[in-house]
């Protein structure tokens, strides 16, 4: 495991993030107890030390196994989690980004992983109605008070965590050093402005759902493989099995024999080669240390420039407007001359 520094900041992180969303099996389709020590403890010998958690994830039982887990150590791994979500679905001010709400959620954190600091609190998910200055302000407090050492924010348009550095940077307020969005062969979305935005401001950039569901493993192209057993929990996967996906999922399967390589691997070494002045880093997850293992496979090769080709083209997307305009070569013309193609600087 290599170490990559986490955006505008000098905290060192390990090059995969274990993802704990399955510590637990409160949601019908978790890992036990035993089985989630076994896949920190494989994370954490092969080198890793960033993980990453929720407060919501399996009703707090994540967070719980890992107060437990890294006690003996604590001091040594970068410890992610999040607010935001809503833990009182009848209360309006148990879930959201503003002050209360973060106030709540980061002590019940704190309690539940026996830790007196997080290393990196993120924003779960902008929720469109609290100012960017209140939840800015109030991340700021909790750094100045020590419980909360960087922060950084998930599932976010890329205009409001732009703009929510600007004014912390104006105001003297910690920014943000990292966000977390969805990103892979098959949600390629982050690439219109995420990404950009991440390179242009020296954010970083680690990716949730690198499998897409699991779609990218292969396990949906076979007429044998039973129905997810929790994709009805969770709607957001089921958009994952469609014809485009399946074909994508298809070239991956088949780099994977070619490479003698499985086809998590090849889907977590192709997000990691797509890395550009910012490394994407994969958050990856499973519920199994089989999986775990398997997932970390993808450092051990590099793909061919021919199979990334192969899987960029099966899996592109337009970028839509102004970037597929910026980037027409009459366009260029019209700004450059004759020149572009002799600019060392350009950054497009």
């Amino acid at each position: 495991m290599r170490y990559k520094i986490l955006g505008k900041s000098g905290l060192k992180v390990s090059e995969l993030c274990l993802g704990t969303m399955t510590f637990g099996e409160e949601w019908g389709w978790g890992a036990s107890k035993a089985e989630s020590r076994r896949m920190f403890d494989a994370f954490i010998a092969a080198g890793g030390n960033f993980i990453d958690t929720a407060n919501r994830y399996t009703n707090g039982t994540s967070e719980t196994y890992l107060g437990e887990f890294m006690a003996p150590e604590r001091d040594k791994y970068v410890l992610a989690t999040k607010y935001t979500l809503n833990g009182r679905p009848s209360d309006p001010n148990a879930g959201g980004n503003h002050r209360k709400n973060l106030i709540q959620s980061i002590d019940a954190s704190l309690k539940r992983l026996k830790t007196d600091y997080i290393d990196l609190y993120w924003v779960h998910a902008w929720d469109g109605i609290t100012p960017l200055e209140e939840m800015m302000r109030a991340l700021d407090d909790q750094v100045r008070a020590g419980k909360i050492l960087y922060i950084g924010f998930s599932d976010a348009p890329a205009w409001v965590v732009s703009r929510a550095n600007t004014m912390a940077e104006l105001m003297g307020w910690s920014t943000f050093i990292a966000m977390q969005m969805e990103y892979s062969l098959i949600e390629r979305g982050a690439e219109r402005e995420l990404i950009p935005m991440a390179e242009a401001l020296n954010i970083g950039f680690t990716a949730w759902s690198p499998l897409a569901g699991g779609v990218l493993t292969g396990k949906y192209n076979s007429e044998k493989e039973e129905p997810r057993r929790y994709t009805a929990k969770h709607p957001h996967t089921e958009k994952f099995v469609t014809e485009r996906n399946l074909n994508i999922a298809g070239k991956v399967v088949d780099i994977a024999r070619r490479s003698g390589r499985t086809p998590s691997q090849v889907a977590l070494s192709w997000m990691i080669d797509k890395s550009g002045r910012v490394p994407i880093i994969p958050i990856i997850g499973g519920r199994s240390e089989a999986q775990i293992r398997d997932n970390m496979g993808c450092l051990d090769f590099k793909l061919r420039a021919e199979d990334m080709a192969e899987l960029d083209k099966a899996s592109a997307i337009t970028l839509g407007f102004p970037n597929d305009f910026l980037n027409l070569p009459y366009f260029h013309e019209l700004v450059h001359g004759k020149t572009f193609d002799q600019l060392d600087a350009r950054r497009c």
